[in-house]
């Protein structure tokens, strides 16, 4: 970790890159990531269930069309983000996204129609596009090149263990209080504390032209191209980001069809709310906790390894869901377990190899790229869900999710390497 003082975030104030030196901004970074991982964690139970029970949707792609929603909004909002950190500073685009996240928890807690539903998901993916993607930013500044695996790591730890808890919280909620309001509206905390813990961080414009004067490739040699230029790189040119993307493509496809299809599938077979909401809170606070050690794992052994491994225990996770259903709490549950820790593996590794293989002069948005696609796999997932169920059944989605993950294993390990090209 370098502790060169060569630039300044104010007069007084010497900027150095590292996770020691920054410790306090990163803290505090990490703690509002959990804010936003909780406002979208009061959807992982319910929301499925209000569309059924509440508004008497019969079909599965009508169901999941607030996913869809969700996905693709979060998608482009990540891929902007990129382009809008070269216009704005990051702390203004966080609180941006916090500004437009507060009519979310009101809009689900008391929408009058599904339609009211689809639009807090828009909002929703705005807000998470742009507060997810500015800890991640931000905290990537901190640390320098060293330790961007344990900062993602951290980073999507404190998110998703947040969803995990609410989660469970809108479960046990909606078991002693119905599917609304109660549930909803612990969002309004959420918001509230993402609002006010944002005020107090400080941009991270200085760390950034740190890194750029310590870099080994200097500036002039790798001005940004253009989003357009670096979209096209990310996505295909470039085969490590190439396969990093389509990788997180898969891996959030994952997630947005067990977003949707668990809940329904689960209570199809006995499970009451509190149960399924059991079920889909251990998964991402398995997906949370479990980046913290295997961020720092993709420090020390590469990020290639984790990736690929990641990517064939998600697609074994899937198999309980289905062999032991007649059991369907114990399916639920290994499932989760195996899904979580997958995705832990992956989660962290994925965006420091995007980070490894992008020049600070581009990465925003090959981070936004990045994004982009990963979140575009909440609405493919959705998308995929509601067809396959609609026609086919909810077991058929299960077993599509679990083969399209092991291609994408496969085209990890042949696409990624763990050092840049030069």
């Amino acid at each position: 970790m370098s502790t060169t003082p060569t630039a300044t975030a104010r007069a007084d104030t010497p900027v150095r890159l590292g996770l020691r030196e920054n410790w306090a901004q990163f803290t505090l970074l990490v703690i509002v990531n959990v804010s936003v991982g909780a406002l979208v964690g009061l959807e992982r139970t319910t929301v499925p269930l209000i569309g059924t029970d509440v508004f008497g949707l019969t079909s599965d792609l009508a169901v999941f069309s607030f996913i869809i929603a969700f996905g693709l909004t979060k998608a482009l909002t990540n891929l902007a983000a990129g382009e809008l950190t070269a216009r704005f500073r990051r702390k203004q685009l966080l609180m941006a996204g916090w500004l437009i996240g507060i009519p979310v928890p009101f809009a689900l807690a008391w929408a009058p129609s599904w339609g009211w539903i689809v639009a807090a998901n828009i909002l929703l993916g705005i807000n998470q596009g742009l507060t997810w993607s500015m800890t991640v930013n931000m905290k990537i500044d901190l640390v320098g090149p060293a330790r961007r695996g344990l900062a993602t790591g951290l980073n999507e730890a404190a998110g998703y263990v947040a969803v995990g808890a609410t989660a469970l919280l809108t479960g046990y909620l909606a078991t002693a209080y119905g599917l609304r309001p109660a549930p909803e509206l612990i969002g309004v905390v959420f918001i509230a504390a993402g609002i006010g813990l944002s005020l107090a961080v400080r941009d991270t414009a200085a760390h950034v032209a740190l890194e750029l004067a310590q870099h080994p490739r200097p500036a002039r040699a790798e001005q940004s191209p253009g989003l357009a230029k670096i979209f096209a790189r990310t996505s295909w040119h470039n085969r490590s980001l190439r396969g990093a993307s389509q990788a997180g493509l898969v891996n959030n496809l994952n997630d947005g069809l067990t977003w949707g299809v668990f809940p329904l599938l689960f209570t199809d077979h006995g499970l009451g709310l509190a149960a399924v909401g059991l079920i889909k809170g251990l998964y991402p606070l398995l997906w949370g906790l479990g980046q913290i050690p295997t961020g720092h794992l993709a420090d020390r052994i590469g990020r290639k390894p984790l990736i690929v491994t990641g990517m064939f225990v998600q697609a074994a996770g899937f198999i309980p869901a289905l062999a032991l259903l007649d059991r369907p709490m114990l399916a639920g549950v290994l499932s989760a377990v195996a899904l979580g820790l997958g995705t832990a593996m992956v989660y962290p590794a994925l965006i420091a190899s995007v980070s490894d293989h992008a020049h600070p002069t581009w990465r925003a948005n090959a981070l936004g790229t990045y994004r982009f696609w990963r979140d575009i796999g909440y609405a493919a997932g959705a998308l995929v869900a509601g067809v396959l169920a609609d026609t086919l059944g909810l077991n058929a989605t299960v077993i599509a999710a679990a083969v399209l993950t092991a291609a994408s294993g496969l085209l990890a390990a042949r696409w990624i390497t763990d050092r840049p090209a030069p």
